[in-house]
């Protein structure tokens, strides 16, 4: 894993990269999916031993095959860095209907 991190040791997530909402009543669980794709679009290395520490490898890689939209560097990223697959991913299994675009 390209990250590592204490477990005896606190991290903490830079307020910047959820700007947008109340961190004092933040449901860190209820809004995982978004804190790992804010993470991984604009996150540092700190930020991911945030989401690491807070919600352990596994969650972090469930929530990665959650997100609906990431562009191709960060797909190319987690896939590399957390050993996914292209077709386990959500953003990547949507097909355009035929005619619509």
């Amino acid at each position: 894993m390209f990250f590592t991190f204490d477990k005896n040791k606190t991290y903490t997530l830079r307020k910047t990269l959820l700007w947008e909402y109340n961190l004092s009543n933040f449901n860190w669980y209820q809004m995982q999916d978004t804190v790992v794709q804010r993470v991984i679009e604009r996150g540092r290395i700190e930020d991911f031993q945030f989401i690491l520490s807070k919600y352990g490898l596994d969650e972090v890689k469930n929530s990665i095959k959650n997100i609906p939209e990431l562009h191709d560097k960060d797909i190319a990223f987690v896939c590399t860095v957390f050993n996914l697959k292209k077709e386990e991913l959500r953003c990547c299994s949507k097909m355009l209907l035929p005619g619509i675009h």
